[in-house]
């Protein structure tokens, strides 16, 4: 998915779940968005790219055409993570009513991505998306979480979660469908990068490869 936000607010956006079609996709959704609003690619003033965890295919296609657009235009890059972008479509779906949330106020939620086998990253927010625990690599068994979900109800969801319902029991663990990290979600995180000035260097940027895991305005941004 690929978006344009101006002053915060989504003007326009592209999406697709075909499958593993990005790297055909992704130039001709920006060419599109950038022509259905009249906006030029030099009036951009910064690009957001989700920085993972994730695949290596997925994560190399999205933030070498975002580093190129910045080395080309010379603007900004902005790095989100992707359980932060989960989480936050998970908060707007609560927010909209569109998923129920039990003892929101006391509430964890975990986002999690699929690692193969019964693996998966996660991290652990409140519902104010302080990180409660770091992102790590997790073997899920009956075991997992429990210091958590002893003290909090825990909201899973991800494509990580489905395959932890047999496995996570505990009463206070529950579970979200159809959550699935989107640009437009973005936005409002890349917000908080610009005003605490929180970019990346284009030269040296990498994004988190799921391999490398062991158990931080503008007028407008694309």
């Amino acid at each position: 998915s690929v978006g344009i936000a101006e002053n915060g607010e989504l003007i326009s956006l592209r999406e697709s779940d075909k499958g593993r079609d990005h790297a055909i996709k992704i130039a001709v959704f920006v060419d599109e968005l950038l022509t259905q609003t009249d906006i030029r690619p030099e009036d951009l003033d910064a690009v957001a790219v989700s920085m993972g965890p994730g695949s290596y295919t997925g994560l190399r296609i999205g933030v070498s055409f975002a580093k190129g657009l910045c080395y080309g235009l010379e603007i900004p890059l902005i790095g989100i993570g992707s359980l932060d972008a989960l989480t936050e479509v998970a908060r707007e779906d609560y927010e909209a009513g569109i998923i129920s949330v039990e003892n929101w106020e006391s509430a964890y939620l975990c986002p999690m991505i699929d690692a193969r086998r019964m693996e998966v990253y996660a991290t652990i927010y409140d519902r104010s998306l302080t990180v409660k625990r770091d992102i790590a690599a997790v073997i899920v068994d009956e075991e997992s979480f429990l210091e958590v979900l002893n003290e909090h109800p825990v909201y899973f969801f991800g494509d990580g979660a489905a395959k932890c319902r047999s496995q996570i029991t505990h009463p206070n663990a529950h579970f979200l469908d159809d959550i699935h990290p989107l640009a437009k979600m973005m936005f409002p995180l890349a917000e908080k990068a610009v005003s605490a000035n929180d970019y990346k260097d284009v030269a040296y940027f990498e994004p988190f490869y799921l391999k490398e895991f062991v158990a931080s305005s503008p007028k407008k941004l694309l």
